[in-house]
């Protein structure tokens, strides 16, 4: 056999397929609206369900794997696929198949003129990647979404969640082929190899839409190495401004809330300033609530304050507030306290240090609030309320992808409305332009 015969093929050739499997099948897929993807919708919820055991066990070896090689525990959940998760999945499905009429209605057709007719029809975005890291519920999502409204979708997640993602690839190629559609609309690159996600990245020709979800790092080196348009969810560099009016009991719980049930959350609250005055009771507040909760939190207190020792029955601890901490996302049920001298100095440590995905202003004083929404720039500002309300369900505007913080095409939630593009139709009557 010669050397010719048995080379492997290169990570550009493996591109190559793999686009062109890709295209082809969204060139082949039936029109948006199609009975098609509702009956896909319904396929991969009831595959999710059949298939639950066979999915959970090849995710319990990748958790095995993850805790050998001694990964953070907050990565390890990330990893788990509970019975809570797959039941969030059908019902995302069902949630899709009711939200699909209203984005891929046209719009209602308005006079062009005094001789025409206008009016917008949606169409799929083409080809989009999405790149994230090992959290196997984004396979799903990124599976369900993009072919609902007819794009195709090439997905590249963790090497930590290799065997569930192979796994979701399987149940997903199952219900395309079930419901009529072709099954290169979704790809799940199995390669970790980096070379692979590289020459794929630099296909812009081939790549309509990129949509990495992750780490500041992931999103800046997405941002760097291509030049395929991006909707980009950014880091969760996140704060809360308590001002003087604050209701320090709401301010408390939403503090904890904003944090503790998703530590690693893209929403989750980092960093809490509040203005100097009010910080020691605003401190003892969160404190005393932790201890209600029995809510486990480190909390970071910058140098000019002082925090009480923790008792052996205490779930709270305090640190001191490093330099490197400003600007960090802890991943962990931990947060940075830093009093500030008021509203102007809270909004410009936020400019400095925030990833312009979601901030939060405590304030009764509704003129501070309606300061702050216009000093502070982020996809969403909550006002007395969890950082977590940032989610498109929980909002009414329905299910999402991914949050994005970007100026262009979307910000906020990744919606299905945001998945398609408008083709303007014209009905032109025999008009001709001078």
């Amino acid at each position: 056999m010669t050397a010719t015969a048995t080379a492997k093929p290169t990570a550009s050739e493996t591109a190559d397929a793999l686009l062109r499997r890709a295209r082809t099948a969204f060139d082949a897929a039936p029109p948006l609206g199609d009975a098609a993807y509702t009956r896909y919708c319904r396929e991969l919820a009831a595959l999710l369900q059949e298939r639950r055991p066979d999915i959970q066990a090849a995710n319990r070896a990748d958790v095995r794997r993850a805790e050998t090689r001694g990964l953070p525990p907050t990565l390890v959940d990330r990893l788990r696929l509970t019975d809570e998760h797959f039941d969030r999945m059908v019902e995302l499905t069902d949630a899709v198949v009711r939200e699909l009429d209203a984005v891929l209605a046209d719009t209602r057709g308005v006079p062009a003129g005094d001789w025409g007719v206008l009016r917008g029809v949606p169409k799929p975005l083409g080809v989009a990647l999405m790149i994230y890291e090992a959290r196997p519920t984004v396979t799903v999502d990124g599976a369900l979404l993009p072919v609902a409204v007819g794009n195709a979708v090439l997905l590249r997640g963790g090497k930590e969640s290799a065997a569930t993602d192979a796994a979701l690839a399987a149940t997903v190629e199952a219900a395309l082929v079930s419901a009529g559609l072709p099954a290169g609309l979704v790809t799940v690159l199995e390669d970790p190899d980096r070379s692979l996600m590289k020459a794929v990245l630099a296909r812009p020709d081939q790549v309509d839409v990129l949509i990495p979800r992750g780490s500041p790092s992931l999103i800046e080196y997405c941002r760097t190495a291509s030049s395929i348009p991006l909707i980009a969810s950014g880091g969760g560099v996140n704060h809360l401004y308590v001002h003087r009016s604050a209701d320090l009991a709401l301010a408390a719980r939403v503090t904890l809330n904003s944090k503790i049930p998703e530590p690693a959350g893209c929403t989750s609250v980092e960093m809490v300033l509040v203005d100097r005055e009010i910080a020691p009771d605003y401190l003892a507040a969160v404190l005393a609530e932790c201890e209600r909760q029995d809510a486990r939190l480190t909390i970071r207190l910058d140098s000019s304050m002082a925090g009480p020792a923790a008792r052996d029955d205490t779930p709270w601890r305090t640190e001191p507030l490093e330099p490197h901490d400003l600007g960090r996302e802890f991943l962990d049920p931990v947060i940075g306290l830093r009093p500030v001298s008021g509203l102007d100095e809270a909004a410009e440590h936020i400019r400095a240090y925030g990833s312009r995905h979601t901030e939060g202003v405590l304030a009764e004083d509704p003129g501070t609030a309606r300061r702050f929404t216009r000093l502070v720039d982020a996809a969403m500002i909550v006002v007395n309320g969890s950082l977590r309300l940032h989610d498109g369900p929980k909002l009414g505007l329905g299910s999402e992808i991914s949050i994005a913080t970007g100026r262009l095409h979307v910000r906020g939630p990744v919606t299905l409305g945001a998945l398609v593009t408008t083709t303007w139709v014209v009905e032109a009557n025999g008009e001709l332009r001078d």
